[in-house]
């Protein structure tokens, strides 16, 4: 392997730059619009749209195979990213910055989802099988570090300098300048950094037919599964209410008390949801991960619901008494988070069943792709539905459409051992 580097010079900060952008694009880009006046109905529609990349991501991942290497798709994506992060930041004071600052976040996540594909392709190439093993979870790890650093820390950083200047404009500002930098920063670390392994090169110039191909044939046995019907339903459905729900959270704890919010300061929502509620999110979803590994996904499929699903009361309880206390607001906040990391374990368990057999690899980028589209859909409407219900109504709402979740894993087959370490 030419040009040969210990992955912990970059796979550290590669990871970090793989989970840095999704958080801005999924996260921050709510608080963002929220702070700036943007409405419910707009913030909700408009970011939940950013999830398309994710959605129809596998339709275009061959393109990083066929075109050009992997490690070049790396830091010139990060670079983009940045160039993106820059406009931004630059276009915020303009009349019309919802729609242009809006365009460029789109660039960020189509960014995102190709840098996706681009780092995950280069760490099986540059890496042996037992490092492989070795890093597995502490790329997980970093990936987590970098959403944290963007919904927890760019967003506190916000809050704070908001409380400095009175300015949420001219903060904002600062911080997407601030990320900007970071990825120019990195872009040019990796373009420095990564090793160059002999076997990332781009396809011959037969591959872009023979993919095509290859793809039709790909994708038609996918849809040729036993009970794919079911199985679709489980994932476009198995997070309806948690969809709506995540979109709408961190805007009812940022609005006033007298518009049924709690009024939390941007600050104090960047520590209570996107920082101790993460931590809550990965620790439930390190259980969820030990406890299959024991017993199996069967055995752990409907606690796994009801955890998923059950927590989310806790907003009914939090829109109805509106607490003031800050550590009673994060103590909810992070129990619906645990159980929301807890549950999520058994949609990706079940993706990997799902994507048994011929075609893996590109089975479960096709299940990816409903499962974001189960995010993205809901998400559309929860802005509106709001506002025409209120947050109490509405967040009983999301306890009613957790329902159609328990009709459909009635129904999908699974075999009594999966998941279970042998």
């Amino acid at each position: 392997m030419a040009g040969k580097k210990s992955p912990w010079f970059w796979v550290p900060t590669l990871y970090l730059a793989e989970g840095l952008p999704y958080a801005l694009a999924m996260s921050v880009s709510v608080i963002f619009y929220k702070n700036l006046g943007v409405s419910n109905r707009d913030i909700a529609f408009y970011t939940s749209l950013l999830y398309l990349p994710w959605v129809i991501k596998p339709l275009w991942s061959p393109a990083v195979d066929i075109l050009k290497t992997r490690r070049l798709w790396i830091w010139t994506l990060q670079l983009f990213a940045g160039a993106a992060l820059a406009g931004l930041a630059l276009a915020i004071p303009a009349p019309h910055f919802f729609q242009i600052t809006l365009a460029l976040f789109w660039l960020v996540a189509f960014a995102s989802a190709t840098h996706d594909i681009a780092v995950d392709g280069f760490y099986l190439l540059a890496t042996t099988e037992r490092e492989q093993s070795f890093f597995i979870g502490f790329r997980s790890a970093c990936f987590n570090v970098g959403k944290i650093s963007a919904q927890g820390g760019l967003v506190i950083l916000a809050g704070e300098l908001q409380r400095r200047t009175g300015n949420f404009a001219l903060a904002w500002t600062i911080v997407f300048t601030l990320a900007a930098g970071i990825f120019l920063c990195l872009g040019v670390y990796h373009r420095w950094v990564l090793p160059r392994p002999v076997i990332d090169q781009p396809a011959g110039e037969d591959s872009c037919t023979r993919f095509f191909k290859d793809f039709l044939v790909t994708f038609s046995a996918f849809f040729r599964k036993p009970r794919i019907i079911t199985l679709l339903l489980f994932l476009l459905l198995y997070r309806l209410g948690e969809a709506q729900l995540l979109k709408i959270s961190q805007l009812f704890l940022l609005d006033p008390r007298a518009a049924g919010g709690l009024g939390l300061t941007t600050t104090q929502v960047g520590f209570v949801y996107n920082t101790a509620g993460l931590i809550a999110f990965i620790f439930g979803a390190l259980l969820g991960g030990l406890v299959v590994a024991r017993r199996g996904l069967k055995a752990w499929l409907w606690p796994m619901l009801l955890a998923i699903h059950l927590p989310d009361a806790v907003f009914i309880w939090l829109a109805y008494v509106q607490p003031a206390s800050v550590p009673a607001i994060g103590t909810g906040v992070a129990v619906e988070q645990f159980g929301y990391g807890f549950g999520f374990t058994a949609l990706m368990v079940y993706m990997i069943y799902i994507a048994r057999g011929e075609h893996p690899t590109a089975h479960y980028a096709i299940c990816t792709g409903f499962v974001a589209a189960g995010m993205m859909l809901p998400g559309l409407w929860s802005g509106w539905l709001q506002q025409q219900l209120g947050y109490q109504h509405f967040f009983v709402w999301v306890i009613l459409a957790t329902i159609p979740s328990f009709w459909v894993a009635a129904r999908i087959p699974l075999e009594p051992e999966f998941g279970k370490r042998n």
